[in-house]
């Protein structure tokens, strides 16, 4: 078996620097539609509702995540410690999962090592679960970030924070697949535009319900005096 030279994060343990263990194949599954359907009696097939039913925005199912690793020593005292350690450490625990070769996204969920894959014989470690159905932006739009993990090719930086209005201030916002309400902070009552309407935002933390950031462009035109920042994190799928 190839040992393998990249590392996974996951939480606050990295399994190649932590230990020692690199992975030698990925397998992360595409999360299937949540799709809504209607028998029609009398008709052929059925009235499709997933879209209606989910305000335009189709929702999806966790995805799968599989991660082979090389076990380096094959004596059995030490595989049990190490078999032990992890298990201890991921046992139910709901954790971000980071691959070195995609640092600029992580994903969500929960896993644990596969016994019926994971085999000493072979000094072979496998850890699977489930994840939700986004990859996340690493770091948020109010997060200090770092370029050692910016993506060139498709990274954004975000710097919604702090942004000073005095009269009107329009801020683009570059969105990803997943559809977000963000979390606006203001340092005193203002307005904002969105779509061609306009909704009071109060003094502090706002969740505007109707204010939906997509895929595209964005744009919230703020009326008013003051500071705003503007919490927002991608996921793409």
């Amino acid at each position: 078996m190839r040992r393998g030279t990249l590392g996974v994060q996951i939480g606050s343990r990295h399994t190649l620097k932590d230990w020692n263990l690199g992975w030698t194949a990925v397998s992360i599954g595409f999360p299937e539609a949540k799709t809504y359907e209607q028998d029609i009696p009398g008709a052929d097939g059925a009235l499709d509702l997933t879209e209606a039913m989910t305000l335009g925005d189709v929702k999806y199912k966790k995805r799968p995540l599989s991660m082979e690793f090389e076990v380096e020593d094959k004596d059995f005292y030490k595989w049990s410690v190490v078999i032990s350690r992890i298990a201890n450490y991921l046992a139910g625990q709901r954790m971000k999962i980071i691959f070195d070769n995609d640092p600029y996204f992580y994903y969500l969920g929960r896993l644990a090592i596969d016994v019926e894959k994971t085999e000493k014989s072979e000094s072979k470690l496998v850890l699977s679960g489930e994840v939700e159905p986004y990859k996340y932006e690493r770091y948020s739009s109010l997060e200090e970030w770092v370029w050692d993990d910016f993506n060139f090719e498709m990274g954004i930086i975000r710097e919604y924070k702090d942004i000073k209005i005095n009269g009107s201030y329009k801020l683009l916002i570059p969105g990803l697949r997943k559809r977000i309400v963000p979390v606006i902070e203001c340092s005193r009552s203002m307005q904002v535009r969105n779509m061609g309407k306009i909704y009071n935002l109060s003094a502090g933390k706002n969740k505007v319900f109707d204010i939906w950031l997509g895929e595209g462009t964005n744009t919230l035109e703020f009326i008013g005096t003051g500071t705003v920042s503007v919490e927002y994190r991608g996921g793409s799928l």
